[in-house]
């Protein structure tokens, strides 16, 4: 990893380290708009040649329903599965809120409720790992938030099947239909339909670049009337080490992000570390990263990654809000008292018993988060995501004679006479 002392750092310097490396927006999407445009125009013909191509996997057809034929899984494997279910689907529950009923002034009545997104669609990426938590991290929100129709999308294996575990997940959320197609032309299938392909209100859920392109091409189409969850990049963690911190701990944390693809990037935070136990950490970097199956991913990610050495906790905190990290480890002395000046994260790991993998798995909390800097304005996927608010007013006879001198002196204002005689016409009336 490459190491910069803060205290060093010009004010351009700084701020470039908190930049990501740069997307070719530009050309990603000039490869995926003639997907997207493929699809939309010849449906099923044109996912089953994408997969074909993209996936090399021949199909008669795309789309599987329930109820799901679920191949047997180990003990192990299940039992895990419906530990991480239950804790995701607790703590989800918990972020349902109450409806909203106030009187504003006598005779005005102001409420909010919620309902579900009647239909969506849930991106479960294949290609270099199995991911049957992401169809958890999707699926259980969008199954407690009472969606009518949950429609998964994720790549088939090589012999056209569907990965076990993510068909078991489907079946535990109630998933209503699993398409078997990946990249842009499995969302581009869920945002405009095909023949077979539902159609979704929105599509959640984490992917590569050409994944992303295509939700945000669909999101800024209107004739799809998409919505998506977030803009995502490249995976990544941010790392606050002091001098009480385990080094072999802190090298894991800085490891389990760096082996999600070449284009991870993990960043360590040495808070006030002598040489010594920088480079303590270092070398558990390297021995932990040699023993990984994934080693030839992490050589790739590493390079992209960095240490920065500052002075104190103010210091580091101050960065790390700058930065935005989509994931936020604090392995520092009274981990806990700092949680307060998070301002900007994905998800908090506090203290050196609490490893990003736990909130991957099955802490319960979701792990499909904003990337790239976006933690700035967005949040990771919960129960809300997969639900709309809708607001209603109720006026009697003495709150409209209450309230109508104010709403007839402001639509005067903004010179909208069919507003004011909305009032005007009932106050005659009265």
């Amino acid at each position: 990893m490459r190491v910069y002392a803060d205290s060093e750092l010009t004010t351009v310097e700084r701020d470039a380290l908190q930049q990501r490396p740069i997307i070719d927006s530009e050309e990603i999407m000039r490869r995926v708009r003639p997907i997207v445009d493929a699809v939309r125009a010849n449906g099923d013909a044109a996912v089953l040649e994408f997969t074909a191509k993209f996936d090399r996997v021949k199909l008669d057809h795309t789309v599987i329903r329930a109820p799901f034929e679920v191949p047997a899984l180990s003990d192990a494997v299940r039992a895990a599965i419906d530990q991480a279910y239950s804790n995701v689907h607790a703590f989800h529950t918990a972020q349902l809120g109450a409806d909203t009923c106030i009187e504003t002034m006598p005779g005005v009545k102001c409420s909010r409720f919620s309902r579900a997104i009647e239909r969506v669609g849930l991106y479960v990426p294949g290609g270099t790992a199995v991911l049957p938590s992401s169809a958890l991290m999707l699926g259980v929100p969008a199954q407690v938030a009472g969606c009518r129709e949950i429609v998964l999308a994720t790549p088939p294996r090589s012999d056209g099947s569907i990965v076990p575990e993510v068909l078991y997940v489907a079946h535990k959320v109630g998933a209503t239909a699993i398409v078997k197609a990946g990249g842009a032309q499995a969302i581009a299938a869920m945002a405009y339909g095909t023949e077979t392909v539902p159609k979704v209100d929105k599509i959640c859920g984490p992917g590569n670049q050409y994944v992303t392109a295509a939700k945000m091409l669909a999101q800024n189409d209107t004739a799809a009337m998409v919505a998506i969850d977030m803009p995502a990049g490249p995976s990544e963690v941010l790392v606050v080490a002091d001098a009480t911190s385990i080094p072999a701990y802190v090298a894991s944390d800085l490891l389990s992000q760096a082996e999600h693809g070449p284009d991870s990037q993990v960043v360590l935070l040495a808070v006030d570390l002598t040489d010594e136990q920088l480079a303590a950490i270092e070398a558990q970097v390297h021995e932990q990263a040699s023993r990984l199956p994934r080693v030839d991913i992490v050589r790739q990610s590493i390079p992209k990654s960095y240490c920065l050495r500052v002075a104190s906790m103010t210091d580091a905190m101050h960065f790390s809000n700058a930065y935005g990290p989509e994931h936020l480890i604090l392995q520092n002395d009274r981990a806990s008292d700092y949680v307060a000046d998070v301002i900007n994260a994905g998800s908090v790991f506090v203290g050196p018993y609490s490893p990003e993998s736990c909130g991957d798995y099955a802490s319960g909390t979701n792990h499909t988060l904003p990337t790239y800097g976006f933690s700035k304005m967005y949040s990771g996927v919960n129960t809300g995501t997969f639900l709309k608010h809708i607001t209603s007013q109720e006026l009697t006879r003495e709150g409209l004679a209450n309230i109508a001198q104010t709403v007839m002196t402001l639509a005067e204002v903004e010179e909208l006479e069919a507003h004011r005689n909305a009032v005007a016409i009932r106050l005659r009336d009265m």
